[in-house]
């Protein structure tokens, strides 16, 4: 029988709090690595420190987990035939020319309609080269699948990077930042609808400062998808489903990752997406190489295969992301940290300030 405690736990409006706008970061720090660092430490301790400051709480022989997936230019922006303006954010390739795309006004495009695409929103291309055609509604997510009139993957990718934008979340809508400044230093595998936001915080002169102390690195890809941006809308977490993801976890990563381990180093994932990508590969009991997707929903009482801790920005409330932040360190802590943080003016969510989750605090 669980306890009341426990089952706070498993209920979604336990993962609320409040948080400030002003809070929510709409630009950068400059550079990169001048953030706030959070770190969470054994009992109830932890520091206030910055993101440069990391090479102090790790090791020679720890290993740095990082995605090097790269945002698409997946915002477009294009009118029906009528003139009507319609916007669409690509969320993931089924086949060549055939792509699941969140649509706004989405109700109002029946199948069979034709999509014109602009440069811009204020902008009318009624011979535009580049079209897209609504076959089929996905029910799962509320989007729609699109049919590019594109001739080949080459041609699709060319047109993207004509007449696409680098996609910014919807809450930061006062910004000056660059599409450069979202993505990571390391970004390498174009395919995500979302930066992985824990690794905007390294530059290539911290990786360095790593490298030089023993630290290692190794790469996985996930492409951030719909599972991101699909809110949970149940009370009874337990039930809810997420939606797969695409990620791809090497031999050579694996290697690097059990050598790690028996060697005694520790295993630092950056950023939700990188944990999400080793617990997804070691879902069958092993950690093992992989292709394919993961619909990995993790959560308080959640048993840990691979992660020692991780380093992550503040989440969204009643997000899947904060959940699986909770199942680390318990929920509890997790807010009062995050009450604190909020207190000390860090700053939020995607462009925000970072935590480092210690292997002690997951631990303790």
């Amino acid at each position: 029988m669980m306890t009341m405690t426990a089952n706070s736990d498993y209920l979604l409006s336990s993962y609320s709090y409040e948080l400030p706008l002003e809070r929510i970061a709409q630009t950068p720090v400059i550079p990169r690595d001048r953030s706030k660092l959070l770190v969470v430490k054994d009992g109830d301790r932890h520091e206030h420190r910055i993101f440069q400051d990391l090479p102090e709480y790790l090791k020679s022989g720890d290993l740095l987990v990082l995605n090097n997936t790269k945002v698409l230019p997946a915002r477009l922006y294009g009118y029906k035939t009528t003139g009507a303006p319609v916007e669409v954010l690509l969320l993931e390739e089924k086949k060549p020319n055939y792509w699941l795309a969140l649509v706004k006004p989405g109700k109002r495009l029946k199948l069979g309609s034709q999509i014109l695409f602009s440069h811009s929103p204020t902008e009318y291309l009624e011979d535009s080269p580049f079209r897209a055609t609504v076959i089929e509604r996905d029910e799962a997510t509320g989007g729609r699948w699109l049919e590019f009139n594109t001739s080949s993957q080459q041609n699709f990718a060319d047109l993207l990077q004509e007449f696409g934008h680098v996609p910014l979340p919807p809450y930061i809508n006062d910004s000056e930042a660059v599409p450069e400044q979202y993505q990571t230093v390391y970004a390498q595998q174009l395919g995500s609808a979302a930066a992985p936001t824990a690794g905007l915080h390294f530059t290539e002169e911290l990786l360095a400062t790593l490298k030089a102390k023993g630290i290692n690195t190794t790469f996985v890809t996930l492409h951030v998808g719909v599972g991101t941006f699909r809110p949970l809308e149940v009370e009874d977490i337990t039930t809810h489903k997420m939606h797969g993801e695409w990620f791809e976890i090497s031999s050579e990563a694996v290697a690097k990752i059990q050598q790690t381990k028996q060697n005694g180093g520790r295993v630092i994932a950056v950023g939700t997406t990188s944990v999400r990508t080793l617990e997804g590969a070691a879902a069958m009991g092993e950690l093992q190489p992989f292709m394919g997707k993961t619909d990995l929903f993790i959560y308080p009482g959640y048993q840990w295969q691979v992660v020692d801790g991780m380093i992550t920005n503040f989440h969204l409330p009643r997000s899947s992301l904060l959940l699986l932040v909770a199942s680390l360190i318990g929920r509890s802590r997790l807010l009062e940290l995050y009450q604190e943080a909020i207190e000390e003016q860090y700053r939020f969510y995607s462009f925000g300030d970072a935590m480092f989750i210690t292997p002690e605090a997951v631990k303790s």
